[in-house]
């Protein structure tokens, strides 16, 4: 992997949760859920460890792209945790009627 590929991978993941982002403030559930796979498989290859270390400039940007991502994530779970809460609440009570 070259450190551009490096770069296109965070860049990509970065648009993802960027969609999430938009798909979480619409309450498209099934269309985050979707890009959060989509994510997952993308963000796959970091998890293997066989990712290389950047210097200057192309680190600077993978730093930037993490820190983008980090934001995001922080967006998606302001908006989705309230709404997890309340389904939470309302199964156990739902499961009580059956």
């Amino acid at each position: 992997m070259t450190s551009n590929d490096v770069l296109s991978m965070y860049e990509n993941i970065a648009g993802l949760t960027n969609q999430m982002v938009v798909a979480a403030r619409s309450s498209d559930w099934d269309g985050l859920n979707t890009l959060e796979n989509q994510c997952a498989s993308a963000a796959s290859t970091a998890m293997t460890g066989s990712v290389p270390a950047l210097a200057g400039t192309s680190r600077m940007r993978k730093i930037d792209l993490l820190k983008q991502i980090l934001a995001n994530d922080r967006e998606i779970r302001t908006i989705t945790e309230p709404w997890m809460t309340q389904l939470a609440s309302v199964m156990p009570a739902s499961r009580a009627h059956m």
